[in-house]
């Protein structure tokens, strides 16, 4: 339906109209007196939970004749769409010859529920052209389609519509129009209805004081919902999360708290707004620490909740927390869902613990697209290709396509573990067999691919039949394999590539820095060193998490504040002494200036991984497994370090940078060097 159709066909509703022959026929013999059998049938559609059981159930409505009742049809439809079976909906409604406004109504707002706006809107002009007068159950549905649609001129006709109606001075349908006039960006529209609304300074107009809130703290206009907030004649839980989440979406959680301090009641979306905003804006333990608040003071969490905490845990890599939420859900009677299912899984598998994602993946009921691609994402990152390409297969065999996610999860795998031919099928049959067009992330993997194995040759070639520029992290993807594989001439082309598309990105001078110095080519370090200078480019900090008995301590480079910093140092330099007796020697080509050596290793042995390390082996218990969480790419010289201390402390580190997972044990990684 085109706009011009849906805005042509609302003229209906200035038209006088009359219920036809048919409607009204229908509305009198269904809305009557309930004939047993449709008090028999009407209690077993409510109590169907699967969409089997509510086929079984239409054929008996359709063997005993009772497909004329359109409270019958009525509920069947309602049904369907609570199953989200919109197109079994559909076809009910299709052969249903006397479709009245009980009817219309329920599949209207089925629709709507659904986020099929556009059939919701048509079938709302079905409703006009065959004369059915809609009635305020049937428009805010329709108010929603059009948000949802972000049609401005459908929104505004549709008003008009209402007017003529009579039913602008409705309580619900006003609320409605207001908020769809806020979605669809009109909020000027929307303050003006609020302003002309007789019934706002009274205390059940709270509702319509919350939408204006909630729309002002979207466009950011957080002064007009504070002062709307301050004039409400009676305010509820509602009107504090509204103004809250305001706070929080745009990045001033000290306001956001001292609001939530404020509130007299507390309900559990006051909480998960909070703990979701500090997840959201990088703040995940105290994300973690208010959801431990929360428990401790007897709020049971929704799913959000949980899923909002599970986000935290795995952002941090903090896996005691994540498993004492999973204990807690197991012990609460949570359902393993697919909402809860999948960050679960994801957080396990994030934070290092792939056989436990992989258990919760068995566990999970309903898995959808997104579950699978979170445990196949797993399988890549820890370098478990045969895993990865197996769940794959058994996604297939469940009857879930695969979309451009999964293929990037796949690709991944193929990347990390050297199946380049493999990769470069899978990259082939997502454009030919699944008619997947490859997004700038997809051409990037195949880039690394080819890069990893050193045919940096094809690499560039591949870069250059792109149908589209190539982005920056395309030539980045070159410029490390470049470093990798030492080709300072391609490194050099690479850099000017990535220096015209972002001049102030620290990445590219910190790699053709260090390009440089593996070949000893000490004055073009200091000349790109000094580039940076004069160009204002700081290179971007690395920082280390490791959790210890449930709390997450954080590193930076060079860090000397945690409260164990002499210790931490001692035993640091205790590893790298024992580590160079096993035959460690510092790569000292990872630092960028051309310093005497023994600065060299000093500015190596402060990057924060190593320090998170020796945190790790003076705090936890003999022999238990050590995890970090990186924020970039772990340098050679530190990769290095990893599998000396796994083999001197007996231990099995698992470290997490910006591109995977590495597992050292006994000397070696579970990258096998590949990286």
């Amino acid at each position: 339906m085109s706009k011009s159709q849906g805005i042509k066909a609302l003229s209906a509703l200035f038209k006088p109209t009359a219920l036809p022959a048919k409607a009204t026929t229908a509305t009198t013999r269904s809305h009557g007196p309930s004939p047993s059998p449709e008090t028999h049938f009407i209690p077993l559609i409510h109590a169907s939970k699967t969409l089997p059981q509510l086929h079984q159930i239409h054929a008996q409505i359709i063997l005993h004749d009772l497909f004329t009742s359109s409270r019958v049809v009525t509920q069947l439809i309602s049904s369907s769409c609570l199953l989200k079976s919109l197109d079994y909906a559909l076809s009910i409604f299709r052969r249903f010859d006397l479709p009245n406004l009980f009817v219309f109504n329920v599949l209207i707002r089925g629709l709507a529920g659904n986020s099929r706006f556009e059939g919701s809107v048509s079938h709302f002009v079905l409703m006009l052209r065959l004369s059915v007068r809609p009635d305020r159950l049937t428009l805010p549905f329709v108010l929603k389609s059009v948000a949802g649609l972000a049609d401005v001129e459908l929104g505004r006709g549709l008003h008009g519509g209402v007017v003529k109606l009579g039913l602008e001075l409705d309580s619900f349908v006003r609320v409605s129009l207001v908020d769809m006039y806020v979605k669809i960006g009109e909020l000027g529209f929307g303050l003006q209805l609020f302003d002309e609304s007789p019934e706002r300074n009274k205390a059940e107009s709270i509702l319509l004081w919350n939408v204006l809130i909630n729309g002002c703290c979207k466009v950011g206009d957080l002064s007009k919902a504070a002062s709307l907030f301050a004039a409400m004649p009676q305010r509820n839980a509602g009107s504090w999360n509204s103004l809250i989440n305001g706070f929080v979406w745009n990045g001033d959680l000290n306001r956001a708290r001292e609001l939530f301090v404020q509130i007299p009641e507390k309900n559990v979306v006051s909480w998960t707004t909070m703990i979701n905003g500090f997840s959201q804006n990088g703040d995940h333990e105290e994300a973690l620490s208010m959801f431990w608040r929360m428990l401790e003071e007897g709020v049971r969490p929704n799913d959000l909740t949980v899923v909002s905490a599970l986000l935290a845990c795995t952002k941090i890599g903090a896996l005691q927390a994540g498993e004492r939420i999973h204990n807690y859900l197991s012990t609460n009677g949570f359902q393993f869902n697919r909402g809860i299912g999948t960050a679960l899984v994801d957080m396990y598998a994030k934070c290092g613990d792939i056989k436990s994602a992989s258990q919760v993946f068995v566990q999970t009921k309903g898995k959808d697209l997104l579950t699978w691609s979170v445990m196949i994402w797993g399988w890549a990152i820890h370098g478990c290709f045969d895993q990865a390409l197996q769940y794959f297969e058994k996604m297939k065999s469940a009857g879930i396509k695969p979309d451009e996610v999964i293929f990037l999860a796949i690709l991944t795998a193929c990347s990390h573990s050297g199946n380049v031919d493999q990769g470069l099928s899978f990259f082939e049959s997502m454009r030919l067999e699944y008619s997947i067009e490859p997004t700038m992330k997809h051409y990037a993997i195949i880039v690394d691919l080819l890069g990893r194995a050193g045919r940096l040759d094809d690499a560039l070639s591949f870069i250059q039949s792109m149908p589209t520029n190539p982005d920056f992290v395309i030539w980045g993807a070159l410029f490390c394999a470049c470093r990798a594989h030492k080709n300072i001439k391609m490194a050099e082309f690479t850099a000017q590539q990535l220096l015209q598309l972002e001049p102030k990105h620290p990445g590219s001078y910190v790699f053709l820095s260090n390009v440089y110095a593996t070949v000893g080519r000490w004055e073009d370090v200091e000349r790109v060193r000094i580039l940076m200078k004069t160009r204002g480019v700081e290179k971007d900090p690395g920082w280390s998490y490791i959790e210890v008995e449930g709390q997450v301590h954080s590193f930076v480079a060079g860090d000397q504040a945690h409260e164990r910093a002499d210790e931490v140092n001692l035993k640091l330099e205790e590893i790298t002494a024992s580590a160079k007796q096993e035959g460690y020697m510092p790569e000292t080509a990872w630092v960028l200036h051309n310093i005497e050596e023994e600065e060299k290793e000093d500015a190596l042995g402060s990057h924060s991984e190593k320090l998170a390390l020796a945190f790790g082996l003076i705090s936890t218990a003999p022999g238990s497994t050590i995890r970090i969480v990186k924020n970039l790419r772990v340098c050679g010289d530190c990769h290095s370090m990893m599998k000396y201390a796994s083999k001197l402390s007996r231990r099995e580190i698992i470290l997490r940078d910006i591109k995977r997972f590495h597992h050292f044990k006994d000397g070696t990684c579970s990258c096998g060097d590949y990286w």
